[in-house]
């Protein structure tokens, strides 16, 4: 076998050169062949370097190098993602990954540190944020979180794709101190109690919008609430179904598509109370198409204006701010609603399986962790229970 080290004719300042040609495997996006050739004053550096790159090759942990940037990867990274994911999941990931672009974009993939991607982070959790009148103040943790959880999710696809050998922000996290600052400064604003929901039912009663408010209040998210459809809906049997969705892209672009899992597609029974809303609704909205004759816009949505076109949320959103303010209640958001709701079965016995099924979740644990959230008030009933443990009559007290 041919010495794979070749030593190479004097320069024209007589220096004498060492170089040798190695494959280093198949370009994953091609399928060529690829090669690799070094070239060094010495020997003795040729020889070291050839074995270390022939006993990684063989390892197979060696990695080629190439001039990919950042931003470059991440560019790739999403279009393959595309394939997998919805529009507004990817929507989501650029705004987050755009975060990260801004200071670690122009870096090669291959010289990226975890001390660059550290650096990053202690950056963005000071002056993180990029938009509006507040740019220049500190990103959210949680924010943060994401957009280190999206990176290392594109480093890793990178090590598979033997781009780098590492991911180097496998490692970094959120530094413990800078979470209990946020628990510490946030004011994290509680869902409406039972006292709250009623005030608010009471005073809408004669709003328009009533019946798709109430659909709020039973645990639909915004997005099923604007998305339902009049042949989702069957009033002689009282029940809905939840298949259809219309969200939001940055807040400017509607974007119609399925639930948001599996489990999100689910029949729910009506209530009472929302079953004869959902029945004057469907009424009002006769007379309003009767009115306006061919000008009338046939959207087939539950939640439209006079004129049948459908509702974005955002137009249900303000219009929900505007009322609690009317009303002179806490402003939440319409998406707390379902705290509301799912708190309430919760404290009042409904099985944690159709507690799930109801939220359209696949695990219950989902529901209570996220959306059931029990105030003093609620824990008011423990602490009397747990006056029978001592045993000691109190006064004032059945």
């Amino acid at each position: 076998m041919s010495d794979p080290i070749k030593k190479l004719p004097p320069n024209s300042k007589g220096k004498v050169r060492y170089q040798f040609v190695v494959d280093v495997g198949v370009d994953p996006e091609s399928g060529k062949r690829k090669q690799l050739r070094r070239t060094f004053d010495s020997l003795k550096e040729a020889k070291a370097e050839y074995a270390n790159i022939s006993n990684r090759r063989n390892e197979g942990s060696f990695v080629p190098p190439n001039k990919i940037t950042v931003n470059e990867w991440l560019d790739r990274w999403l279009a393959m993602k595309a394939d997998d994911l919805e529009e507004t999941t990817i929507y989501n990931y650029t705004v987050t990954l755009d975060r990260v672009r801004r200071r670690l974009g122009k870096i090669p993939l291959q010289d990226l540190t975890e001390e660059h991607v550290v650096e990053w982070r202690d950056w963005a959790l000071a002056h993180g944020r990029m938009r509006g009148k507040r740019a220049g103040t500190p990103l959210s943790v949680t924010s943060v979180d994401m957009s280190l959880a999206r990176l290392k999710e594109a480093l890793g696809r990178a090590v598979t794709r033997r781009l780098v050998y590492v991911n180097v922000a496998a490692h970094v996290t959120i530094p413990r101190r800078a979470r209990k600052a946020e628990r510490k400064n946030k004011e994290e604003v509680q869902p409406w109690n039972v006292q709250e929901v009623q005030k608010f039912i009471h005073g809408i009663s004669g709003e328009r919008l009533y019946a798709a408010l109430l659909l709020s209040l039973m645990g639909l998210r915004p997005a099923e609430v604007c998305g339902l459809r009049w042949e989702d809906v069957d009033l002689e049997n009282a029940t809905i179904v939840i298949a259809n969705t219309r969200t939001m892209m940055g807040n400017r672009h509607v974007v119609e598509k399925d639930t948001k899992s599996l489990a999100g597609e689910r029949d729910l029974p009506l209530p009472a109370l929302v079953l004869a809303a959902l029945k004057a609704f469907r009424a009002l909205q006769a007379e309003e198409r009767l009115a306006l004759g061919e000008a009338y816009v046939a959207s087939g949505y539950v939640l439209v204006h006079e004129s049948g076109e459908a509702f974005t949320i955002k137009q249900l959103r303000r219009r929900a701010y505007r009322l609690m303010e009317l009303l002179g209640l806490r402003r939440v958001r319409l998406y707390d609603a379902r705290s509301s709701c799912f708190t309430y079965l919760a404290n009042n016995g409904v099985p944690d399986h159709i507690l799930a099924r109801w939220a359209g979740h696949t695990n219950v644990k989902t529901t209570k962790r996220w959306y059931v959230k029990p105030d003093v008030e609620d824990l008011r009933g423990a602490a009397t229970t747990w006056d029978g443990l001592h045993g000691v009559a109190v006064e004032g007290r059945a």
